[in-house]
């Protein structure tokens, strides 16, 4: 019983490390060798099309950040309910700061939605999250840190192409590179975009002649409602949507790839949380399993996690959106949820990977692999198949 014996937890961690060791093992330690690999990179990129002279000029600056790795190597596991991070991030202040944004910025907004098809508040529950409203979009020196992580040995072919991006941004005249200030990984802006989607995605909205998703309230807002139509958005279709659900059911068909009518869920027992069920092809989405807050997840959901893949976050701004919508304070569900720490989830996951399932990493989230695999083996052992790990499973396993 993995709860109850630490220097087990301790020696299935320890042998997860062993089996990522090659890979880590060979990270550069340090800024050793970055000048000459940034003069390599100038020629990919000036070979990738960006100016030599825009090459030239926005890397003569740039350095290794260690702040960077510390951050990238220091990421803590996220390891918070749904209902933890949605009471801290969405209730109170920003429900109501949301709502005034929504107010002062009616035309802006309706505009947008004429143009893109995306409503105001899933503008504001995205804008809200990402930079309280922009107030907070990060103070990183951007290609400082997106050369640190593309010489880094971790993920440098994702962040090669994230630095070359950066350039043609520059290049492209919309930011200059003492403009471009952001968050530790690279993303910039008051919604946080990756500089591969700031070139594919952003839009000049008011009309000044460059995509500046750092100052102009209307190129952001645009710019997001056309990255989420391009993830699929469908305009006037509902994304998230409360619901009760009977004490048992097949819980087994309770996630996100299955979907069913409304109608047929309705057959099955769930019930309107308040209003009516909107008709469409939806999911039964419990984020916390059967016996916390229950959800049917509609097609504009799956646009959500395109945005952002942690369920966690992707369902606290759909959330978000839907009281600034006029929804209610979601429940709590049926009864007590049994959660368990990090750790535990670390040690079912490498159980999980020891029976051959698929977990995703052995990090202690719980992202959408980790409760696919978790089903798996609900089913396997007669548990209710909520994908919901807790206590009963950790003893089980």
């Amino acid at each position: 019983m993995p709860a109850a014996r630490p220097a087990r937890r301790l020696a299935i961690l320890a042998a997860a490390l062993v089996a990522a060791g090659p890979a880590s093992a060979a990270c550069r330690a340090g800024a050793d060798g970055f000048g000459p690999w940034l003069e390599s990179y100038k020629a990919e990129a000036v070979a990738a099309g960006v100016p030599a002279s825009v090459v030239a000029s926005a890397l003569a600056g740039v350095s290794y950040d260690p702040a960077v790795i510390k951050k990238d190597r220091g990421q803590g596991v996220f390891s918070q309910t749904f209902l933890e991070f949605s009471t801290r991030m969405v209730e109170g202040y920003r429900v109501k700061a949301g709502l005034q944004q929504i107010a002062k910025n009616r035309a802006l907004f309706d505009r947008i939605e004429a143009t893109y098809g995306v409503p105001a508040e899933v503008l504001v529950g995205v804008w809200g999250l990402e930079s309280d409203f922009g107030a907070n979009t990060g103070s990183m020196a951007t290609l400082d840190a997106l050369a640190t992580l593309a010489f880094d040995c971790r993920r440098p072919d994702r962040f090669r192409p994230e630095l070359t991006a950066a350039l043609e941004i520059v290049a492209a005249g919309d930011l200059t590179p003492a403009e471009m200030r952001g968050a530790w990984a690279g993303e910039l802006g008051q919604t946080q975009f990756l500089p591969s989607n700031y070139v594919k995605y952003a839009v000049d909205f008011d009309g000044d002649g460059r995509r500046d998703l750092i100052r102009s309230k209307a190129d952001v807002l645009a710019s997001t409602a056309n990255y989420l139509k391009s993830l699929g958005w469908q305009q006037g279709a509902p994304w998230l949507v409360e619901v009760r659900v009977p004490a048992s059911m097949n819980w087994g068909e309770a996630h996100l790839a299955a979907k069913k009518s409304a109608a047929a869920w309705q057959a099955e027992g769930v019930s309107p949380a308040h209003g009516a069920i909107p008709a469409g092809e939806a999911s039964l989405y419990l984020p916390m399993g059967r016996n916390g807050p229950a959800f049917l997840a509609y097609h504009n959901f799956d646009v959500y996690l395109g945005w952002n893949e942690s369920l966690v976050y992707s369902t606290t701004a759909a959330y978000y959106a839907t009281r600034l919508a006029g929804a209610p304070r979601v429940g709590q569900g049926n009864g007590p949820v049994d959660v368990l720490g990090a750790a535990d989830i670390k040690a079912i996951q490498q159980a999980l990977a020891n029976r051959g399932l698929d977990p995703g990493p052995i990090d202690g989230k719980l992202g959408s692999r980790t409760r696919e695999a978790v089903r798996a083996v609900q089913i396997q052992l007669g548990l209710p198949a909520d994908g919901w790990p807790d206590h009963a499973l950790l003893r089980a396993m």
